[in-house]
């Protein structure tokens, strides 16, 4: 199948875009290689250091500078039940490693943070930094230049997208994800969702609001709506930096274990010392970072991608924008209804058919790269299929993806799909540029000219809410939201409220600079506006009783304001200083003074600039560098 035209087009627009980015981030991987094992370059006090504590067989291995290392970096911790499985990772990871010639150390952990803890907490106003001071974190484990390759041990929001920002600034070593799995299904979304609503209209006790999400939230594993920790999930696979299909595997069963194992052996065999050299920084790729967009428009994914996407192409030198997002979502059909696009939830979703049917579909219809280069360094078909144990239990097996959905009220082909476009669109006008997903807005609700009531923050808006002030038309304008504010939290207190309004028959929209992410839902809203007010964006000229026009239809985000009244107002001011301390906030001041805008990351971390010389990391071993490269070099030489 030939790849679609805008497909084509948007590729060639970002790599012409990235050139000279791209071309400065390849010159830096190259530069940080090593010919050898990467610890030949320490001495041998370094060396001494580094594998003192390991058990003796493995230490001589270390010592002889001639088998490979694989570096385990994980976001293990046991309150998240994302991350409680990785426990036991390490060791299965380690005796894998040994079967086929190599050792492994555990290089360092990462925080995890779990927004469902932190959610209309202080805390929250921590969590899109995290992501930063992940990969940071990352990047200290992995300084200390012991390793060859790297499994990475992550799931949840932040922490996928950190740990692979911080890969790609090692993107001469090859990277290995791998995922815990979700957990098993409980109460359904539905029904959790009923419950949330009652409780927001006084109809439900505290009690039963708990009951309800302990039934669903009550096990390890991810949680089984496709918010942003599996939206992660999927994108890591249609990247190519999963094995296949080991995404949605729920935890503690035999198959979740032997893709550890199956993992751990991935990572050995494809550093430089073997024939199958694949480094972090090669397969993240231009193709490979639109696939990524693609995979999350087709499945209904986490908006929040729309900032974690552009920050992690752009450790990799490569620039991309919500135009990008915008046009892709033109042509890019809805394979999938998961909650809160439907009723389903990732079990079924995988039951169904999984992350191998959608990859074939989109490849089938030209919607997908194939020519790209993955972990199992084979273009990207070879990911549509499906784990399964070998016989007697041990080792994996693949067999190819389904050719039929199991269950076409959750996933369809892309011949049939739920809706010929993404559902994810980029709406602007005088009130800046947002992001809006309407995969679960109905077409009645995706149009909403209404007066603005204006809101400093989620509990000035859920006082009006329980005062009754907001039974009427309105557009719900929640300023003050954006990472120079305070750090960008998600506004997930909102959605219930909102719902109720929306479902008694009132027009509703929400307009802000804050998120929502994968749980944004049937109420339209237009996020992550950008320039945010403390950039001096004109969200801060909005006035109580200004109409306001969102529209999703024609890509319409305006205040309908004559233009000199526009004109003569002041951006708005309020006193941010209550969330600059408490919960840890004044440790994070350096990412709220730095931060950048959303539709470039929200992130700390420029793009590469070009290194002075050709002199690399190690100019002082008399092993010598290789010099600076290009994609296209390195496949003629993996190609050789």
């Amino acid at each position: 199948m030939a790849l679609h035209p805008v497909l084509e087009t948007v590729t060639a627009r970002i790599i012409e875009r990235s050139k000279p980015s791209r071309g400065a981030y390849l010159a830096h991987l190259e530069a940080a290689r090593l010919k050898g094992v990467q610890r030949g370059a320490l001495a041998c006090t370094n060396l001494a250091h580094g594998f003192a504590a390991f058990p003796a067989n493995d230490k001589l291995s270390l010592r002889e500078l001639k088998k490979p290392n694989v570096a385990i970096v994980s976001a293990y911790n046991d309150m998240l039940s994302a991350h409680q499985p990785f426990e036991t990772f390490p060791k299965i990871i380690k005796d894998a490693v040994r079967e086929v010639g190599a050792v492994a150390q555990f290089a360092g952990g990462v925080p995890a943070m779990c927004d469902g803890v932190t959610q209309g907490q202080p805390g929250m106003e921590l969590s899109l930094f995290s992501r930063d001071a992940i990969a940071m974190s990352t990047a200290v484990a992995l300084s200390h230049n012991m390793f060859d390759s790297v499994c990475y041990l992550g799931v949840c929001d932040k922490i996928v997208p950190g740990l692979l920002i911080g890969a790609l600034h090692f993107g001469h070593l090859p990277a290995v994800f791998v995922p815990a799995g979700p957990m098993t299904t409980g109460l359904s979304n539905s029904d959790k969702a009923k419950v949330r609503q009652l409780y927001a209209q006084g109809k439900a006790t505290r009690d039963d609001l708990l009951e309800g999400e302990a039934k669903a939230y009550h096990g390890a594993g991810t949680c089984t709506f496709y918010g942003t920790a599996n939206s992660n999930q999927l994108l890591m696979e249609v990247m190519g930096l999963h094995l296949p299909g080991a995404a949605f595997i729920t935890p503690n069963t035999p198959l979740r274990d032997e893709l550890t194992a199956a993992a751990g052996r991935r990572a050995a065999q494809i550093t430089a010392q073997g024939d199958s050299y694949l480094p972090v920084g090669h397969v993240v790729d231009e193709k490979a970072i639109v696939n990524a967009i693609v995979g999350l428009l087709t499945t209904g994914g986490s908006t929040n991608h729309t900032l974690h996407l552009v920050a992690i192409a752009k450790a990799a030198g490569i620039v991309i924008d919500w135009d990008d997002f915008n046009e892709l979502s033109g042509v890019v059909p809805l394979l999938a209804r998961i909650y809160p696009n439907g009723d389903a939830d990732v079990n079924h979703f995988h039951a169904a058919g999984g992350t191998g049917f959608v990859i074939r579909e989109l490849i089938d219809a030209g919607l997908l790269h194939d020519d790209v280069t993955t972990i199992l360094g084979k273009g990207l078909r070879a990911h549509c299929a499906e784990p399964f144990l070998a016989e007697g239990g041990k080792g994996v097996v693949w067999k190819d993806a389904p050719l039929e959905s199991g269950d076409e009220k959750v996933l369809r082909k892309a011949s049939a799909p739920f809706s010929p476009d993404g559902g994810m669109v980029l709406v602007k006008g005088n009130l800046g540029r947002a992001v809006m997903k309407v995969s679960a807005v109905k077409p009645e609700h995706r149009v909403v000219e209404a007066p603005a009531l204006v809101f400093n923050s989620q509990e000035d808006f859920m006082a009006a809410y329980k005062a009754g002030k907001l039974d009427r038309d309105f557009v719900a304008v929640l300023r003050f939201q954006g990472p120079r504010a305070n750090g960008m939290p998600e506004l997930h207190a909102l959605t219930p409220a909102l719902a109720n309004l929306q479902d008694a028959g009132r027009k509703v929209a929400l307009v802000t600079d804050g998120r929502m992410s994968g749980a944004s839902g049937k109420v339209p809203a237009a996020i992550h506006v950008s320039p945010e007010i403390l950039a001096g964006g004109p969200l801060g000229l909005v006035r109580d009783g200004d109409i306001i026009r969102v529209d999703a239809g024609t890509g319409t985000l305006e205040a309908l304001v004559p233009s000199d009244v526009w004109c003569a107002r002041s951006l708005a001011t309020t006193d941010l200083s209550p969330n600059n301390v408490g919960m840890g906030r004044e440790l994070f001041a350096m990412f709220r003074n730095s931060v950048c805008e959303a539709e470039k990351g929200a992130t700390v971390f420029p793009l590469p600039s070009p290194i002075p010389t050709t002199v690399g990391l190690h100019d002082a071993d008399p092993v010598g560098n290789t010099m600076p490269g290009s994609d296209e070099d390195f496949s003629m030489k993996k190609e050789a």
